[in-house]
């Protein structure tokens, strides 16, 4: 294998992985905050709110892992 298919599915593989870990974690913390609202209905804008900065935060994972393959394709 050269160095050019082994770049291409490494960038490939992480770009899923990181898409794979990122998907589990903004369903679990949805999943928390509707567990939290249903438990607490007066705290929904609390939680709303740091639930999207969490799930805002846990997107850039596989952005950054979209760019680190390009790098590493494109070296």
């Amino acid at each position: 294998m050269d160095a050019s298919a082994a770049a291409a599915l490494g960038a490939g593989i992480a770009v899923g992985l990181a898409a794979l870990g990122a998907s589990l974690a903004n369903g679990n913390v949805i999943s928390k905050t509707v567990e939290g609202i249903s438990r607490q209905p007066e705290a929904k804008g609390s939680l709303q709110g740091t639930m999207f900065i969490g799930v805002g935060l846990i997107e850039a994972l596989p952005l950054l892992a979209w760019v680190v393959g390009l790098l590493l394709y494109l070296k």
